[in-house]
């Protein structure tokens, strides 16, 4: 072998060799990431509490804390789950996005409800309106501990 080719296998061997480096750094950064982000707690940015359920479910005076994006309905999968013969499975969802709930309506057969007026797309909610699924009415509220 000639010198040429030695230092030819030389540089390609320290390319491999960095390339493995940055890699592995590559990695080890994603890992920690990773980890960081699963060990973080999730708070609620806000919770509902109920002001009437004529048939009961959920109990007058329950909180209930919200997820980033969170659906009423009577089907069991939903965040919220009111046992209303008057609200559809799948009946409105609350969204918050950025530091604002919005809430709109998914095709329910009753509509649903923002302070006495019905919800048309998606519209801005504030701490303290009402929100009507059905004959159940839920008052929105910061979550405990904001």
């Amino acid at each position: 072998m000639s010198a040429f080719e030695v230092l030819v296998w030389t540089l390609r061997l320290a390319f491999l060799g960095l390339l493995y480096l940055f890699l592995a750094v590559l990695a080890r950064g994603l890992l920690r990431d990773l980890r960081a982000a699963t060990s973080q707690t999730v708070r609620a940015a806000g919770a509902l509490l109920v002001m009437a359920a004529p048939a009961g479910t959920p109990a007058v005076g329950a909180t209930m804390e919200l997820e980033t994006i969170s659906t009423i309905g009577r089907d069991a999968d939903n965040v919220v789950v009111v046992d209303d013969p008057f609200a559809s499975t799948h009946h409105a969802r609350l969204t918050f996005r950025g530091r604002v709930w919005y809430l709109e309506d998914l095709g329910s057969t009753n509509g649903t409800l923002l302070n006495g007026r019905p919800v048309q797309g998606a519209v801005p909610v504030g701490f303290g309106d009402e929100v009507a699924v059905g004959q159940t009415r839920f008052r929105l509220e910061p979550a405990s501990g904001t």
